[in-house]
């Protein structure tokens, strides 16, 4: 194939720069010789598979090479269709949701129903499977959010974002995470095997639930092995000091051998986890960011405590007698994981024969 040849087949108008055809690109795209490569093995009449193997390439890529870049009379030529890349490559360019107004139409009217864009996108492909036009990626919905000028859509749609914010929130890579307390925190990670699989009791995961505003708090705290439940008044406040020093009276009720660790997130109120270590000698093993399931006990503890203490209300108004009653009310219902044991049923026994 001859270069005079395949510059013959082309669109008119203006051809990209030569320095823009050869310019170096990212390995995850094609590169001339490979469309050079593509165009004599079509020509051979090699299947799109065997050219991708050929390649090195996934044969989708390769699919969607031959549909974008053949000419009209659905011909493949190495140079024409470096041109027509090289042609799409230059940014910025205008979004989807600029030029589409069909598509910019839809996309507004379900964002202002509180449409998420992941649920946008996936619905377009249900509900117009035979109109490309009719695409968007989500992201390019975030970016056209985001970025008012470049994406077309009007400052009030930002509204239907779930976040409510106005700009993005950047992710921190975990390895740069500024530690979070003065002393070092032990992750769960380190926690002894015989914790984890529940074998030994003595072992507690603990969180907050807060009232109205988060002015006020109970501290939570559940037996991984039984499931018993112990419920921390914290009057006034629930500062790191205030908590520390209520987990210490509540866990010093225990006898020793149930004064095993205590696993909890990493918020603010167990800034004092030392302090509270060297008071009861039970370390306290902090879980990974954002990740509940690594107290999955106390998680559904705190969902069942929610049926008598409502998200919204003041959490101060009870006191210690009406957290005694709660726990009591908890702990003696026959729980499924139990063998339909209760909670203080299992603690007594553990009691008994230790």
């Amino acid at each position: 194939m001859t270069l005079t040849t395949d510059e013959a087949i082309t669109d008119s108008g203006a051809f990209p720069a030569l320095a823009a055809l050869e310019k170096p690109l990212d390995a995850r795209f094609l590169t001339l010789q490979d469309r050079e490569r593509i165009a004599d093995l079509r020509a051979a009449g090699t299947p799109v598979r065997k050219i991708a193997r050929e390649l090195g390439r996934s044969a989708s890529t390769i699919s969607r090479e031959l549909a974008r870049n053949s000419v009209n009379d659905g011909k493949y030529y190495a140079y024409a269709a470096q041109r027509a890349a090289t042609a799409r490559r230059p940014r910025p360019k205008d979004s989807k949701l600029v030029t589409h107004h069909r598509l910019r139409k839809y996309v507004k009217k379900k964002l202002l129903r509180r449409w998420s864009p992941e649920q946008i996108s996936n619905k377009l492909i249900r509900k117009f499977p035979n109109d490309p036009e009719m695409r968007v990626s989500p992201e390019t919905i975030y970016q056209a959010l985001y970025f008012q000028a470049r994406g077309g859509l009007k400052r009030e749609v930002q509204a239907a974002l779930r976040t409510g914010r106005t700009r993005r929130k950047p992710h921190k890579d975990p390895q740069q995470r500024q530690p979070r307390f003065a002393d070092p925190m032990v992750m769960i990670s380190e926690r002894p095997p015989e914790v984890e699989d529940r074998a030994v009791p003595g072992h507690w995961e603990g969180d907050l639930i807060t009232g109205a505003s988060n002015q006020s708090a109970i501290a939570t705290l559940v037996e991984r092995t039984t499931r018993y439940v112990m419920l921390v008044h914290l009057p006034g406040d629930h500062t790191a000091e205030t908590v520390r020093d209520g987990l210490i009276a509540t866990m010093k009720t225990l006898p020793e051998h149930l004064r095993g660790s205590l696993t909890w997130d990493q918020g603010a109120e167990m800034a004092a986890h030392k302090s509270f270590t060297m008071a009861t000698d039970m370390q306290v093993y902090f879980c990974d960011p954002a990740s509940p399931w690594q107290r999955g006990s106390n998680e559904n503890t705190n969902g069942l405590l929610r049926q008598y203490f409502e998200k919204g209300t003041d959490l101060s108004i009870y006191g210690p007698e009406d957290l005694e009653h709660v726990a009591q009310e908890l702990n003696s219902r026959p729980r499924k994981t139990l063998g339909w044991d209760t909670p203080a049923e299992r603690l007594r026994d553990l009691l008994m024969t230790t």
